[in-house]
């Protein structure tokens, strides 16, 4: 979804909760409302009936119950009503859906958040609940043994070592200490991570995101609307997402042909990339994602520390398009590029390509 003969959109906000491994007691509501509060003040509003429409994204499976999305919709007020939607995914793709509202001329400004309580359950096997549901779910493969799968075949291919993994930890590590959202951040060698015993393997337990709570949120509009509210911006130049099937064993998953193809369609390559926050929730994926966009050596890849740091699951695709837009506001990037993934084995991906805009 390019920009070519419409109104062009903007990202002016952003705000995420601290990634932590257990929220406690404090529920999904109590989680949003902090995030929600910090965004509105970066935009000069006030609350939700200040933007035109509002999209969520969480999974109903986090938190054990049918239509429990709605909970959090009380973050937002009750009254006056307000047009809202969610999504039963990631909050990237209410990101995608609130572009066409606008796009639509239904509304020219947004807020959409995404929020996940994680630590209650056993999030690997949740997650199962996302496979073919007559011969995988079944089987409760949960999602570090279907990632391991992935890394033995790189492995065993030749397409990459456990150096090359270990080398994208202790980079995330390293970048994470510069962000006081992570969970997880230190100056930590590739030869720290080898040492490690394997987890599941060829896995190690750094080589996995951490299960983390919490939310974020994002405010978008027209860039007229941008300019009227007076606060800098990223343009959101292309965006796309694409799907493979659920059938792994037809799958290249040494490859992310679906990332290639969102990429191909959002316009990354028709530019320079200065930085890119990609969701990887394990290690030799962030290799297959690099590739698969082409990125290049001069390219900043996840300076965030990305989800090996902290995986708010159901926010983090959003957080990452909100780290992008973080760094080209600040004058750190010209031109960026967000990634988020849903699925098993980077199974569906989307795309963001963002660049600064004339205030930035």
């Amino acid at each position: 979804m390019g920009q070519s003969n419409m109104k062009e959109i903007a990202i002016v906000a952003y705000q995420q909760s601290d990634c932590v491994s257990d929220a406690g007691a404090a529920n999904e509501v109590e989680l949003i409302i902090p995030v929600l509060g910090k965004v509105f003040e970066q935009v000069g509003i006030t609350n939700a009936q200040d933007v035109d429409f509002v999209c969520s994204g969480s999974c109903d499976y986090l938190q054990g119950a049918a239509f429990a999305f709605v909970m959090g919709v009380d973050a937002l007020g009750a009254v006056p009503p307000i047009k809202e939607s969610h999504v039963e995914m990631d909050a990237a793709w209410a990101l995608y859906e609130s572009m066409l509202k606008i796009r639509m001329g239904h509304a020219e400004s947004a807020l959409i958040y995404g929020f996940g309580k994680s630590s209650p359950g056993e999030l690997p096997n949740v997650l199962s609940q996302q496979l073919d549901p007559y011969y995988l779910a079944p089987l409760w493969v949960d999602t570090i043994s279907l990632a391991a799968m992935q890394a033995r075949l790189m492995l065993d291919q030749g397409l990459i070592t456990e150096r090359d993994m270990a080398e994208v930890v202790a980079r995330s590590r390293r970048n994470a200490q510069g962000n006081p959202h992570a969970q997880l951040g230190g100056d930590v060698s590739a030869e720290d991570v080898l040492a490690q015993q394997t987890y599941v393997s060829p896995l190690r337990k750094a080589d996995i995101c951490p299960v983390s709570d919490g939310a974020s949120a994002v405010v978008i509009a027209t860039v007229e609307k941008a300019r009227e509210w007076g606060v800098p911006y990223a343009v959101i130049s292309g965006i796309d997402h694409c799907i493979e099937t659920h059938n792994l064993g037809v799958r290249d998953l040494t490859d992310s042909i679906s990332t290639r193809r969102a990429a191909a369609n959002a316009g990354v390559g028709d530019g320079r990339v200065d930085v890119a926050e990609l969701y990887a929730p394990f290690s030799h994926q962030e290799i297959i994602l690099s590739r698969a966009l082409e990125l290049g050596e001069d390219t900043r890849v996840n300076p965030s520390g990305g989800v090996l740091a902290g995986n708010l699951m159901m926010a983090s695709g959003l957080s990452r398009i909100g780290e992008v837009f973080n760094r080209i506001v600040a004058g750190e990037a010209q031109r960026g590029v967000a990634h988020a993934t849903s699925g098993p084995c980077l199974q569906h991906n989307l795309v963001t390509v963002l660049e600064k805009g004339e205030t930035a």
